[in-house]
This record gives C-alpha cells, sequence and structure tokens, in this order.
C-alpha cells in the first residue's frame, strides 16, 4: 500500500455506506487502516457493511441536523477525532416513487424540498458539524458528491440538480474558509453509476444506451471507480489538492 494513501490512525465517516459506492468507500478506508463510522438510514444495510469490514453503523437520517450531529459527537466520543468525511448520502433516480423525479414545472414541492434536504442540505449540516472537530484535530478532508448534473444539462430531474449544483458550490467555499485551519474540501462530480440509485434503469436497454451516447469511453462507471477518488481525495497523496470539483464521468463533461 502506498504509504500517501494509510489510513491507519485515522477516523472516517461515510454517509450512505449501505449500498453502492459509499458502501465501497467505506470497505476500502478499511482495508487502508482507517476506523470507519458507516452512517445511512437503512441502518440494517450499514450493519451488514459495517460487520464485513469490522466498522461502526449508525443509523443516520442525513435530512435531519440532530442525526448528523449524533453521528460525529458520537466519532468524537469513541476515537477522539474525525479526520474525514465522505458526505456520499443522496437520493437519486432510485427514489422516484416517493419523490418525483422531473422537470420544475413538474416537480412538486413536497419532492422538490425533500431531494434538497437530502442532496444539499445534508451535505452542508454534515460539514457543518465535522469541520470544527477537524481543525481542532489539527485538519482533515471532506470529500462531498455532487454530480454531472451539476456541471452539465441533464433534463428530467431538476431539483435533483440543483440541490447537486448547490454541492459543487458550497464545495469551494468551505475549501476556501477552512483551508487556512488544514483542512480541505472537494467534490465529486459522479456520471452514471451502476449502483442501485439507477440499477433498475440500467436493465433497460434504451435507457442504458441513451446515456453511454453522452460518455466517450461508452460505457457506464462502476461504483469501485468513484470510490477510489474518494479515497483519494481524502488521502494524503491529495494533499495539496483543495478546492477541486471533479468529474468522475468517463469523459461526458469533455464533450
Amino acid at each position: 500500500m502506498n504509504a500517501t494513501q494509510d489510513f491507519s490512525g485515522k477516523v472516517v465517516i461515510v454517509t450512505g455506506a449501505a449500498s453502492g459506492q459509499g458502501r465501497v468507500a467505506a470497505g476500502m478506508f478499511a482495508a487502508r487502516g482507517a476506523q470507519v463510522i458507516l452512517a445511512d438510514v437503512d441502518l440494517a444495510g450499514a450493519q451488514a457493511a459495517a460487520d464485513e469490514i469490522g466498522g461502526l453503523a449508525l443509523e443516520v437520517d442525513v435530512a435531519r441536523e440532530a442525526d448528523l450531529a449524533a453521528m460525529v459527537a458520537e466519532a468524537e466520543r469513541r476515537f477522539g477525532r474525525l479526520d474525514v468525511l465522505f458526505n456520499n448520502a443522496g437520493v437519486g433516480f432510485s427514489a422516484s416513487p416517493r419523490y418525483k423525479m422531473a422537470g420544475i414545472t413538474e416537480t412538486p414541492l413536497e419532492a422538490f424540498d425533500a431531494i434538497v434536504a437530502i442532496n444539499l442540505r445534508g451535505v452542508a449540516l454534515g460539514c457543518k458539524h465535522a469541520l470544527p472537530l477537524m481543525a481542532r484535530g489539527g485538519g482533515g478532508a471532506i470529500v462531498n458528491s455532487a454530480s454531472i448534473n451539476a456541471i452539465a444539462a441533464v433534463p428530467g430531474a431538476d431539483a435533483y440538480t440543483a440541490a447537486k449544483g448547490g454541492v459543487v458550490s458550497l464545495t469551494r467555499v468551505l475549501a476556501s474558509d477552512w483551508g487556512p485551519r488544514n483542512v480541505r474540501v472537494n467534490c465529486i462530480c459522479a456520471g452514471p453509476i451502476a449502483t442501485p440509485m439507477i440499477g433498475e434503469l440500467l436493465e433497460d436497454p434504451e435507457f442504458e444506451a441513451s446515456m453511454t451516447t453522452n460518455i466517450p469511453l461508452g460505457r457506464v462507471g462502476r461504483a469501485e471507480e468513484v470510490a477510489e477518488v474518494a479515497v483519494f481525495l481524502a488521502s494524503d497523496a491529495a494533499s495539496y489538492i483543495n478546492g477541486v470539483i471533479l468529474p468522475v464521468d468517463g469523459g461526458w463533461s469533455a464533450r
């Protein structure tokens, strides 16, 4: 293992860790020596993932500030520090039965507010509670999950797009504000990734074809390909990277 990606002695929180790229990233952090807290509204899923890697599972709804505050407080209580926060939790197309994903004129207010609460406010509040603890400990790294929707026009999920665009802007201002306290904040803008968020949609050949048409590499991504980038950005290998908005999209945003 490269010494610059050794997380021995470090404490890492991954939200949305019960499945997809969050679960994979949690495993990668643990394999590199970290103490990992796996936070998810799906406690059973988070516990199953935690059992696999020797981590700690917490039930966390990122739309609730009290849950996020308790999550960070638990990291401090158990380990006395927090070094990394991967703000990965979010809802997308797989949540359409509950939160309608549509253009702005077809999006009910309740759905808009719920999507923004999870995808943007949850990131902001996770940062709000993690940043002071990281700064007191001498520094840390936050990796936020945005989306290709934040940097390219992708019709059909306007509340999601607005929320992810907010994550990009929030990342930039936090990187500027907290860099002097040795806390780096970066952001991943992933393209279509084969996770449960779009898993059912990918079973439709027409949908997958519509996605890959925009991707120079000609395929959707894998959860591992996003998780590896999150681990890199959180590691000492990225010690001079701060405020970056990094597409992980097979070249979609280059077109």
